[in-house]
């Protein structure tokens, strides 16, 4: 062995070295993290470079692109705001991406923090609301046979825990009564251990870490926002149809949805994909997942979802104690029949059916959550649309 030492690099090793080089040039600015809690604490050229390379820096199962994309065409009228403006809002709120889509064309699509079209971004708990539309197509396809089920009928292993009696509709409701943390800058909190949660042998950890929790309140009588049950949806779905989300998104919503690119979705070590957090997708793809939603089902003409789980979704199911704001599954719901897919360090897709708009927003936020920004961002959502209704057709 030391003979082979001294005659150099045999090409088994020089191949990894070379291709460990090449992973090291393709990371963040910063070395790469290993968990997807640790996006919390990247500076702003890590997220700038990482947001939209998910797929190289974790584990992830792909949701292929389709073979023929849904056009998406762009308008000869364009909206009617001053670039100026549209600037500024992007450059305040560290905007990758936006994109307004009215009547079912693009009227604005701007790109930023060195991001095009051909990359994807990181959305977060966008997932959530993804994680809803599988449910639905499992509703659908008799794999889940009622939101009325209860949870431990698909997940036995939360049996005898704090999730005996929670019905599937209250997992995606939110309302199960289950304890939770959902803050960010702390490390203790559920939201950031689930993570890195070694779990038991034979279960996957995140049924392993939720299976712990105890209960404080009734089922259904209590909304408390909380990514673990969107985790925990995820590996019911998964486990209802016998396959990954991913698969099951391609399968389902990706291919006859005609998306035009690849979507990344990070899985644990289970091999489950989150089912609250962490699906990469691509500007306009996002626009399509509005439009879906906004269309009742339906993506050029042909049904992919049933219309009646749509409505049931976006619909305000509970009350959330945030003015204006309800819940439905997975969806949040604003007067007027508005909804919004929503993700952490500035990720929606707000839809609003009376004005047929849907308007994307990726960003890249100092802080997870951050009130004042959010503020700026509906400021700058209602300048849209106010725009949107001056526009010609």
């Amino acid at each position: 062995m030391a003979g082979r030492g001294r005659r150099g690099r045999s090409p088994r090793r020089l191949g990894l070295v070379l291709a460990w080089l090449a992973l090291a040039a393709a990371a963040p600015a910063d070395p790469p993290h290993q968990r997807p809690s640790d996006m919390l604490g990247w500076t702003a050229q890590q997220q700038e470079d990482g947001f939209k390379r998910i797929a190289t820096l974790f584990p992830v199962h792909l949701a292929r692109r389709s073979p023929h994309p849904r056009p998406l065409p762009r308008s000869r009228r364009p909206l009617p705001i001053p670039p100026a403006t549209v600037e500024a809002f992007m450059a305040a709120q560290r905007v990758s991406g936006l994109l307004v889509i009215q009547d079912g064309r693009i009227v604005l699509e701007r790109y930023g923090l060195g991001r095009t079209p051909a990359d994807p971004w990181s959305a977060f708990s966008v997932a959530k609301s993804v994680t809803s539309i599988l449910v639905g197509a499992a509703l659908q396809d008799g794999a889940i046979k009622s939101l009325d089920d209860p949870v431990t009928r698909y997940l036995p292993e939360m049996r005898g825990g704090a999730y005996d009696q929670v019905s599937v509709r209250e997992l995606v409701t939110m309302t199960s009564g289950v304890r939770w943390t959902e803050d960010y800058a702390d490390l203790s909190s559920d939201v950031v251990r689930i993570g890195s949660w070694a779990g038991e042998p034979g279960i996957d950890p995140l049924v392993s870490y939720m299976r712990t929790l105890p209960r404080v309140a009734p089922p259904g009588t209590r909304f408390q926002y909380k990514s673990g049950e969107a985790d925990l949806a995820g590996v019911l779905v998964a486990r209802a149809v016998g396959m990954p989300m991913a698969a099951y998104l391609e399968k389902r919503i990706w291919r006859p949805a005609g998306m035009e690119a690849d979507a990344a979705w990070i899985h644990n070590a289970a091999g489950n994909d989150r089912g609250g957090c962490c699906l990469s997708l691509g500007l306009r793809d996002s626009g399509r997942l509005g439009l879906l939603m906004l269309n009742g089902g339906q993506a050029g003409g042909r049904r992919i979802l049933p219309k009646a789980w749509v409505d049931a979704a976006t619909t305000k199911q509970v009350d959330t104690g945030y003015p204006d704001m309800g819940y439905g599954y997975l969806w949040w719901t604003r007067p007027g029949g508005e909804f919004q897919a929503n993700g952490i360090f500035g990720q929606t897709i707000d839809v609003i059916p009376d004005e047929r708009l849907v308007i994307v927003v990726n960003s890249a936020w100092p802080r997870p959550s951050d009130r004042a920004m959010a503020a700026e961002r509906a400021a700058f959502i209602d300048k849209l649309r106010a725009a949107a209704r001056t526009r010609p057709n």
